[in-house]
């Protein structure tokens, strides 16, 4: 009689539970380990470039990766769903129905078994209950989201276009309001005017960077909190010189279908309305299961990752609550600690199969980079060798930021494919159009 599978199953294929995926296919294949990861999306992009690819300036299906191909080439199976309910006492995860586009029934509610189970579905936006911004702003929690708002751009760029070609002096913009001053909002408002300003190459020939009015609102005192006074004084300065017109100290109150309402009642005629002011976990992990969540519906986790009340079931990345010993603050929600997670739950797994003590997660803070596309890219790194935190900008923080996502890629698909697709995007980079318009 053949011997059951030991099976482990990853929900969430973001940059932590993709990973994880790859290593524990890699490690163990599939004679006496079932490792499966369910992810309600088809592919994998990195999440950091989702400006990029609302602003039109990465091409998505370049740089996506499709969990069916991926997970044959490192031997986990890959299930297409979404995280519905876990019966921890059966062991096993509900996946809701999949729903065809006109909502009609594929695949009903169904069940997988675990032997051990790893939630990484990752965050999404959080509106803090303000009024219309669920209906009337855009988020960029996904590809789908990063694709309409790019779609929306494009078609009031045309409409701008258009009304110039009929009356030069016609007083014509694209009014964008981005709420929120951390490293996705002030990106974005980078990434437009770069994209702008190469529009008039592809057939818009009246229309450049200067048809933009871009606002972005930040709450707080200043502009990316996470980065010292200084560079985020210099991002600051580099933003109103593109044109940005930046308001800190504003909270808003209210997004109707064409202003955003602040708190001093000022009303900001906008087109466009993005939200990146926060994160929260999804809803659907809200007691999910008996197990201990906070507020932010992220579920919490005791040092070694596993949920406070399932030793069986560990959480990471922006979707978990891990307060670490001495610290005042539980770890921050950033791709690199997703990535330092993965490789802690790996380890963790593998010694609580061998019967082993499990090690306790460590966070090695790298520090924080922000780019602004083309202009700037200014940070702040975990100087190690000068003995503290080292601010940088310019090409060393550039070159920094880039090494990210090739350390990502390296992660996810190994050294060699790995390599290869660095070689292949630096080719890119130079063949194909600087903007995708479609």
């Amino acid at each position: 009689m053949t011997a059951k599978k030991t099976q482990i199953v990853i929900v969430g294929g973001g940059a932590g539970g993709l990973e994880l995926a790859r290593r524990l296919g890699a490690k163990y294949g599939r004679k006496r380990h079932d490792i499966i990861l369910v992810d309600r999306n088809r592919t994998h992009i990195w999440k950091p470039l989702l400006h990029e690819v609302a602003a039109g300036s990465l091409d998505a299906n370049l740089d996506e990766v499709g969990y069916r191909s991926h997970c044959h080439r490192w031997g986990y199976r890959y299930f297409y769903g979404a995280l519905d309910s876990i019966d921890r006492e059966a062991r096993k995860i509900i996946l809701a129905p999949v729903l065809d586009e006109d909502g009609s029934e594929l695949i009903g509610r169904h069940e997988i078994r675990y032997d051990y189970l790893v939630i990484a579905i990752g965050s999404v936006t959080n509106d803090f209950g303000t009024p219309g911004v669920r209906e009337n702003c855009i988020f960029l929690d996904s590809r789908a989201q990063a694709d309409r708002f790019r779609n929306k751009l494009l078609n009031h760029c045309l409409r701008v276009s258009r009304a110039m070609t009929a009356d030069p002096s016609a007083d014509e913009y694209v009014r964008i309001s981005i709420v929120g001053g951390g490293a996705t909002g002030v990106e974005l408002a980078a990434e437009l005017y770069n994209s702008a300003s190469a529009l008039r190459y592809y057939g818009l020939e009246i229309f450049d960077e200067s048809r933009l009015k871009v606002t972005l609102i930040e709450a707080g005192p200043r502009i990316l909190p996470a980065l010292p006074e200084r560079l985020a004084e210099a991002a600051q300065h580099e933003l109103e010189a593109l044109g940005v017109r930046v308001l800190t100290g504003t909270a808003v109150t209210e997004a109707t279908a064409d202003e955003i309402v602040t708190r001093s009642g000022e009303r900001i005629k906008s087109d466009l309305k993005v939200w990146a002011a926060g994160v929260r976990g999804a809803e659907v992990l809200d007691g999910i299961g008996g197990l201990e969540t906070n507020r932010a519906f992220q579920l919490v986790v005791r040092p070694t990752l596993q949920t406070s009340r399932d030793d069986r079931i560990f959480a990471m990345g922006d979707c978990c609550s891990c307060l670490l010993p001495g610290s005042e603050r539980p770890v921050p929600p950033r791709a690199q600690a997703a990535h330092q997670m993965a490789t802690s739950v790996l380890h963790n797994l593998e010694r609580m199969m061998a019967g082993k003590p499990l090690k306790p997660f460590v966070y090695h803070d790298h520090g924080s980079l922000v780019s602004l596309s083309r202009f700037q890219t200014v940070g702040s790194l975990m100087g190690n060798l000068v003995g503290g935190r080292m601010a940088v900008e310019g090409r060393l923080a550039r070159f920094v930021y880039t090494s990210l996502y090739r350390m990502h890629l390296l992660a996810i698909h190994g050294w060699v494919k790995g390599t290869a697709l660095l070689l292949i995007g630096r080719v890119n980079a130079i063949i194909r159009p600087r903007l995708k318009l479609h």
